[in-house]
């Protein structure tokens, strides 16, 4: 079954004066429980494609339908609800807020979408001991490293087990083994759970771990390669 079915996908926008074509005409079906990684070099489409996806950017042109939701049936209300509810996301940038503490940015999430404190506390408090902040709940972000906020991030896109995860470079701050444990988190989560992970990345590390590597060049797809089980 198919959780994301993008069909001719273009995508433009503008550097000052010049036009930037981030998305050729890219087509991608994405199988629901799949571990994959969007690979290439930086201005090849993966972070656009990741957007579009996460229905944070909208296509020029071309369908993108997610979780049997197509995008263009939808309003914007309709499409933050299904990313509150449904999508999980990693940004490069963290984007955790800077006057929360570590347990309360992740326990944000489930805030917004209803769920009582002492199971948001218990959740957020679990979630941060997996990627290792034990005794670090009440930290904020300025009193953490970039390999820690990253670890926040991670923990607030997957605490709520959402049905995808779009996670943007998410070993792009870490050291090796940092970054190994959160895969391995990740990969735990694909398998007992069928959460469906898509990374954006030129980590070889991450495409290690990929159960699929579809690699983009210039805003198309090059090569689309499904590893052997």
């Amino acid at each position: 079954m198919n959780i994301v079915n993008a069909q001719n996908i273009k995508k433009s926008y503008f550097q000052g004066k010049m036009q930037v074509h981030a998305l050729r005409g890219m087509s991608v079906l994405v199988d629901q429980s799949e571990f994959m990684a969007l690979a290439g070099p930086s201005g090849s489409g993966k972070t656009t494609m990741l957007n579009i996806i996460g229905g944070i950017d909208s296509p020029d042109s071309g369908t993108i339908v997610v979780d049997n939701n197509d995008y263009a049936d939808m309003k914007q209300s309709q499409l933050a609800d299904l990313r509150l509810k449904k999508i999980g996301f990693v940004f490069q940038a963290y984007n955790l807020i800077p006057v929360l503490s570590a347990q309360e940015n992740v326990e944000y999430i489930m805030l917004l979408q209803g769920v009582a404190a002492s199971e948001r506390k218990e959740k957020a408090i679990a979630i941060l001991d997996d990627v290792g902040l034990e005794g670090k709940y009440n930290r904020r972000p300025s009193e953490l490293s970039g390999g820690q906020q990253q670890r926040v991030a991670v923990a607030r896109a997957i605490v709520s087990n959402p049905a995808i995860v779009l996670a943007d470079e998410p070993t792009a701050n870490l050291d090796s083994k940092t970054g190994e444990s959160l895969l391995d988190m990740m990969k735990k989560m694909n398998q007992e759970k069928n959460v469906t992970f898509i990374f954006s990345t030129h980590d070889n590390m991450v495409m290690d771990y990929a159960k699929r590597i579809v690699k983009l060049k210039d805003g198309q797809i090059e090569e689309d390669i499904v590893k052997e089980k």
